[in-house]
């Protein structure tokens, strides 16, 4: 029997070895005949695809349903997450709903307290926006409404929601607006809530600078600015916009309305203030002057 054992164990390492080096035979072979570049070897290769790779579809099955289960994790996290920020964002949205709703009441109600008569003088009238500038030099629009319609130089105009410039030149059926970017632009303003006065000076760039402000320290990026009607060319209260600073650390405003897309503009019809014949008269009523040598 002890000898049975130690032929096996003769034959058994020698056969080991000769399988070893016949596998490493096949595989060098296989591994020059895949990397020949030539027509026939390239034929004989796509045979060998054909029919082996297809046969090995129950194989790759796991690995393409893991790899589809993977992506669909990662689709349904990246849905719930923007379902979480959605849902955030809606409990915002209906914060501020309801912070605008009760400020809409309270305004109402100081309004009727103080018995506050707006300027019925105060209109618009709404134009359409024919062409712009096209110059990097002079930041305008023409309107095609002009003089027919009552236009007169100055006059303020809006996109619904914001400050956009005032009527520069006014013909018969058109009207030039004159832009805040433009560089000769100059609007007062008034920053909220510090009531600081301020210079909304344009500069051909998209945020014009605030200018001669009154205390800096006091103003904040996000502060809202608004005309302060300094002047009586502008009516007071028309929103500008919002403090920004730039990386140099200058104060800027970035405008409310929106440049991008002008399509339609109001006019505000704004006379202004009535002027002051007699200042003597807004402090006290006028009355009878006694001279010295009369009093006792």
């Amino acid at each position: 029997m002890a000898r049975d054992r130690s032929n096996s164990n003769d034959y058994a390492g020698p056969m080991r070895r000769l399988m070893l080096a016949v596998l490493v035979l096949i595989l060098a072979a296989v591994f020059i005949v895949w990397r020949i570049d030539s027509p026939r070897v390239e034929r004989f290769r796509a045979q060998i695809t054909d029919q082996i790779v297809p046969n090995f579809d129950w194989a790759m099955a796991p690995v393409t349903g893991t790899v589809n289960l993977f992506r669909d994790f990662r689709s349904y996290q990246r849905l719930a997450e923007q379902n979480q920020e959605l849902r955030s964002e809606l409990r915002q949205m209906q914060a501020w709903k309801e912070a605008a709703l009760q400020l809409e009441q309270e305004n109402a109600r100081l309004l009727d307290l103080n018995k506050v008569r707006l300027d019925p003088r105060l209109t618009y009238i709404t134009g359409v926006v024919l062409a712009d500038s096209g110059s990097p030099f002079r930041q305008s629009v023409l309107l095609n409404v002009g003089a027919r319609d009552g236009l007169v130089d100055g006059w303020a105009t809006m996109d619904g929601i914001g400050l956009v410039g005032r009527i520069s030149g006014v013909g018969q059926n058109t009207a030039r607006v004159m832009l805040l970017t433009d560089a000769s632009s100059r609007i007062p303003a008034t920053i909220q809530p510090s009531g600081q006065r301020a210079m909304v000076a344009g500069d051909n760039s998209a945020a014009p600078p605030l200018d001669f402000i009154e205390s800096p320290d006091l103003v904040r990026p996000g502060d809202r600015v608004i005309s302060s009607g300094d002047g009586g060319v502008f009516p007071a209260g028309l929103l500008i916009g919002q403090v920004a600073a730039d990386p140099g650390g200058r104060l800027r405003v970035r405008l409310a309305a929106d440049y991008e897309r002008l399509e339609f503009l109001r006019v505000l019809r704004h006379h202004g203030a009535d002027p002051v014949s007699n200042e003597a008269n807004v402090i006290t009523p006028q009355g009878p002057v006694l001279d010295t040598e009369d009093r006792p």
